[in-house]
């Protein structure tokens, strides 16, 4: 279904219903739209894509959670447009990913250190990775 069959049959669902069904269709198509930004290495339109994912999330889904959505506001706070950071996990629980460059590294986890255990009472934990080539086919000799 795309965005524009939703929008003409929206009023006859449910609001809570509505709001659901919104989120699933834009998600799908945010993900199709990351995976060409990624292959065109356009990581400033991978962090758009990205806050609009949480902000669905969060609007539409409803599954996000204050300590998330603090420690989401903290990260992109730091990067800005550099980069993107939104929930990941299956919701209401505390876990985000965040695209950010290397030189911006150092700042995240000084920002999260500094601001999120008094925001919220919790203390966080950073996992630093960067990816690298996923599962592919290999030829054995």
């Amino acid at each position: 279904m795309t965005i524009e069959m939703f929008n003409e049959k929206v009023d006859t669902l449910d609001p809570q219903v509505a709001k659901r069904a919104r989120h699933v269709i834009t998600e799908n198509d945010r993900t199709l739209a990351a995976a060409d930004a990624l292959r065109a290495n356009d990581l400033k339109r991978m962090g758009e894509l990205m806050a609009e994912s949480h902000a669905s999330m969060r609007d539409d889904f409803e599954i996000t959670v204050f300590e998330v959505d603090t420690l989401v506001e903290i990260v992109k706070n730091v990067i800005g447009e550099q980069g993107g950071v939104r929930m990941t996990g299956g919701g209401f629980g505390g876990c985000i990913v965040a695209l950010v460059p290397p030189t911006l590294v150092d700042d995240v986890k000084a920002a999260v250190e500094a601001q999120y255990e008094a925001a919220t009472g919790l203390k966080e934990s950073i996992y630093v990775c960067q990816a690298k080539d996923g599962a592919g086919l290999v030829e054995m000799l």
